[in-house]
């Protein structure tokens, strides 16, 4: 690799499936590390338990109690986006104001959102998450008390900028859970945390609803208020600390590092083709699902049109048991099996949505299950790429699914005026069919930078290819199968490459030439025992 490369290019010069700890300079005693200091405040004033500092002799145990927090953080956190979404009648009471005017809150909230995403998400990459998270989830906590009592429309639609902007929580947590977790329950970790985003939106939904109907509509935001700091104090007794990931690197040239994963990593391309329009599917079904119910055959009232919104707590319910099925599975393969389950799905609702009320509850269920698994899989591949950039991979995987929502609105909602519902599904069908068409394209053990094909054969379980690790293709002490571990790229006498979904295919392991930090290539021989030694005792620990 060429020793011109800049800081930002030689921190991801590599890919790991777990994150490195960072080494500790002999000369200080838990002192430095990557470059800073194990803090034992947060943001300079908070003390940090000490139960939680970082360590790396004992590096946190990301366990049912860590699960359930970031879950219950993510819930009621990415609520804030949907409290409105119900009250906008009561918002143009309260105000004074015509329904046009209140109109533009939820589109405030979601451009605050995106803004977020684009340019808060990727500090993860940057700095220490713990104070991150504590800081975010005390603004949205406290910009919430303005949302309450405001009694003017431009300020509360100001706030509701802010609150949407800070509240890129979960997606921070996200990448979190995959560092912390133990390789084999990643998934599982992803499920959960994404299981909690939806449940967050259905509470959100309900409650705003069902309050708003007995009491005034600020009742909701005082809520909102007293479980946000809920989370804050949670997060404070239960987040670890973890050292910040990159070190020289600055933020504009993270920003920049973004642009470029979009056009340089096959993988991720493949994922935001797949994520477009499934996530316009997903919207296009439940936006146009009140036209459908409201109108014949079925004349139902708005109270029930509600109710099968509920029908989403299903996706929640089975989230851990579809994160365990994926942890055994390339996720290539957990993402060919969510298209398929799509297409039964659409034919479904493309024969019948329109004439019996059980193909409806069949297309809820199932487009809830199968977008989460596919979300899954799809999450769980991309930040596999490169353990130093997860933030702002899911960054960019989070980005496509906002683009596929505003396509799936816009197009769903004026193909269903126009045309019907049966011209809906059969759009619904025609995307689908596009993500199996991208999908196939490109094969589940394809090397990292190859765009089309197929290699490596077809297997599709972890554990066989786990089996047959001992004729080379799986080296030990590499990442588990189904995503990346080393980038293989420009490492100039590398005889070793790293599958697209993440195993080695071919090479003596023992002859790998890796990137160190100062951008120096040594043999992986001469650190081989230092890194089993470190992973063995972080995967013990996690265990």
């Amino acid at each position: 690799m060429s020793p011109e490369l800049d800081s930002a290019d030689r921190d991801n010069a590599f890919s790991s499936e777990t994150l490195p700890a960072p080494e500790k300079l002999p000369e200080l005693s838990m002192g430095q590390l990557d470059g800073s200091e194990v803090v034992s405040r947060d943001l300079g004033f908070l003390p940090v338990p000490r139960r939680l500092r970082y360590d790396p002799e004992r590096p946190a145990h990301y366990g049912l109690a860590l699960n359930a927090a970031f879950c219950f953080a993510s819930t009621f956190v990415v609520a804030n986006l949907y409290y409105c979404q119900p009250l906008l009648i009561q918002f143009s009471e309260s105000f004074n104001v015509t329904y046009q005017e209140v109109s533009n809150i939820p589109t405030l909230v979601q451009a605050g959102y995106a803004i977020g995403l684009l340019f808060i998400t990727p500090l993860g990459d940057l700095v220490r998450r713990r104070q991150l998270l504590l800081l975010l989830t005390f603004l949205t906590s406290s910009l919430t008390i303005g949302l309450a009592i405001t009694k003017n429309l431009v300020a509360f639609e100001i706030l509701s900028f802010f609150v949407g902007l800070f509240s890129v929580i979960p997606q921070i947590l996200m990448p979190l859970a995959v560092d912390l977790a133990p390789p084999h329950r990643r998934a599982s970790a992803l499920s959960n945390v994404l299981a909690g985003l939806l449940l967050g939106v259905l509470i959100a939904r309900v409650l705003a609803g069902v309050v708003a109907q007995f009491v005034t509509w600020r009742v909701v935001y005082y809520i909102a208020i007293g479980v946000q700091y809920v989370v804050l104090v949670m997060l404070y007794c239960m987040l670890p600390d973890y050292p910040a990931k990159n070190t020289g690197v600055t933020y504009f040239g993270i920003l920049c590092s973004m642009a470029k994963f979009t056009v340089t990593e096959p993988l991720l391309v493949q994922a935001i083709l797949i994520t477009i329009p499934a996530s316009a599917c997903f919207t296009s079904w439940w936006v146009t699902l009140t036209f459908l119910l409201g109108n014949d055959p079925y004349h139902y009232s708005t109270i029930v049109i509600g109710l099968f919104g509920l029908v989403g707590m299903v996706g929640v319910a089975v989230a851990p048991l579809s994160g365990r099925a994926i942890d055994g599975l390339v996720p290539w393969s957990a993402a060919l099996a969510s298209i398929f389950g799509f297409l039964a799905t659409f034919v479904v609702q493309t024969a019948a949505a329109g004439l019996n009320v059980a193909a409806v509850v069949i297309v809820c269920v199932g487009i809830d299950i199968f977008r989460q698994i596919q979300q899954v899989a799809l999450t769980s591949a991309v930040l596999g790429l490169d353990a130093r950039a997860r933030s702002r991979l899911n960054a960019v995987l989070i980005l496509s699914l906002f683009i596929g929502q505003v396509m799936g609105t816009a197009v769903g909602t004026e193909v269903f005026n126009s045309h019907g519902w049966r011209p809906t599904a059969a759009l619904n069908l025609a995307w689908t069919g596009f993500t199996l068409i991208v999908l196939l394209l490109r094969g589940p053990h394809c090397k990292r930078y190859t765009w089309l094909g197929w290699e490596g054969g077809c297997e599709l379980r972890k554990s066989r290819l786990r089996a047959e690790g001992g004729d080379g293709v799986a080296a030990p002490g590499a990442a588990p199968l189904g995503m990346p571990t080393r980038q293989q790229g420009n490492m100039e006498g590398a005889d070793s490459e790293v599958s697209g979904v993440g195993h080695v295919v071919s090479g003596d392991r023992s002859q790998a030439v890796v990137v160190e930090e100062k951008g120096e290539a040594v043999s992986s021989e001469e650190k081989s025992g230092d890194v089993v030694q470190n992973g063995a005792r972080a995967q013990g620990s996690l265990e």
